[in-house]
């Protein structure tokens, strides 16, 4: 390919086609290469739950306002429907709504209010009665329906806005303006490689330094329950996980009573997500298991982990399952996201933690801007 671009983006994952599209924003020339024909990895094997409410506080927190406001605009130039938006958390013991109760003081509570037992069978008659003592209701959670979602972004990127895609193309070495690819080389001015998981294709001597890991998820695909949800439903154990929550001093007696009472699903990383599809079906997880070549087999017990907080947290019997998947993204023990530049003139990211959808926008926005502004990355 004899074209020159401004930008060569490697990887068409979340992070990798918000790159793109802060890139093409900017009026930049873009190509976008990766080595699978169409999404395959934690971009579509994942929720499609964009997170605001529980994201850390400070810069993921912001990134996940940011990101949740392009997702709008993306959603509705490029024709992907929003199937449903906010979050109720369900709070079961004591220790957990005096952790929603201190939330409620801090500005990441913004889009939120507390709801009592009886206020959320008001909003939500059809669903049965949870087992709640309080509901924490955010206005700014939305879901898409990622299998989908993902490849649309794509489409609109290169129809809307010229990016051109290379499928099935490995990059092999990035030397701006040379980028060598298993199809020839390419000629680019700056290179942001956006690997998810894969620390050993690029810059492995580099990326080896921040002790990266992998994380394998367990979800479930479950039939209609007869009802729609009211948003999508978190309980306890997500406020023993989600930095937002797990940070404030009052989370400290709710994860020691989690600790007593609910030791195996904290051992397998489990938490509860529930979101609904356009069909009704709804997509619940999930799991953690951390490891540089996660085994790629879901376990029985781990889905059963599951199941069972679904039941203990929502107050009915779980539909059937009419799907079962794992997926693995990066993993980091000391930062959500990864943001080096080993060249002047090349960027490397990937989140290390379950939230590229829900930042991936501001990230990608990032990524570009650092280009320009020479002291962005270290």
């Amino acid at each position: 390919m004899t074209e020159r671009f401004d930008l060569a983006v490697v990887g068409a994952g979340m992070v990798g086609l918000a790159t793109a599209l802060a890139a093409a924003r900017l009026g930049l020339r873009v190509v976008v290469v990766d080595r699978d024909s169409q999404a395959n990895g934690a971009s579509v094997r994942n929720f499609g739950f964009v997170t605001v409410t529980g994201q850390q506080r400070g810069d993921m927190w912001r990134r996940a306002r940011r990101s949740r406001d392009v997702w709008c605009e993306v959603a509705a130039a490029a024709g992907i429907p929003v199937v449903h938006t906010g979050l109720w958390m369900f709070a079961r013991r004591p220790e957990s709504v005096a952790v929603l109760e201190a939330f409620q003081q801090t500005e990441m509570a913004d889009g939120c209010r507390l709801l009592t037992p009886a206020e959320a069978r008001w909003r939500c008659p059809a669903m049965p009665a949870p087992k709640a003592l309080a509901v924490l209701e955010s206005s700014l959670e939305l879901r898409l329906e990622s299998r989908e979602a993902i490849p649309r972004v794509a489409a609109w990127l290169q129809q809307a806005h010229g990016v051109t895609f290379l499928r099935d193309t490995a990059v092999i070495e990035v030397a701006p303006p040379q980028v060598r690819t298993s199809r020839g080389m390419l000629r680019a001015t700056r290179v942001a490689v956006c690997p998810g998981d894969d620390f050993n294709s690029l810059f492995a001597e580099r990326l080896g330094t921040y002790r990266l890991t992998r994380c394998k998820l367990q979800m479930l695909r479950l039939a209609d329950p007869g009802f729609r949800i009211p948003g999508a439903l978190m309980s306890d154990l997500g406020l023993g996980r989600y930095p937002g929550y797990a940070e404030l001093p009052q989370a400290t007696a709710l994860k020691s009573v989690l600790a007593r009472e609910q030791a195996p699903h904290l051992e397998n990383g489990v938490h509860l997500i529930v979101v609904q599809s356009a069909d009704g079906s709804l997509v619940v997880g999930d799991s953690h298991h951390y490891s540089p070549t996660p085994d790629p087999f879901g376990h029985a017990g781990v889905d059963e982990l599951i199941l069972d907080e679904f039941r203990q947290a929502l107050g009915f019997e779980p539909p059937r399952v009419l799907e079962r998947w794992t997926g693995t993204y990066a993993s980091a023990p000391d930062r959500q996201v990864l943001l080096d530049a080993p060249a002047p003139q090349v960027r490397v990211a990937t989140v290390t933690t379950g939230a590229g959808a829900s930042t991936g926008f501001a990230l990608g926005e990032e990524i570009v801007n650092s280009f320009f502004d020479t002291g962005a990355v270290a």
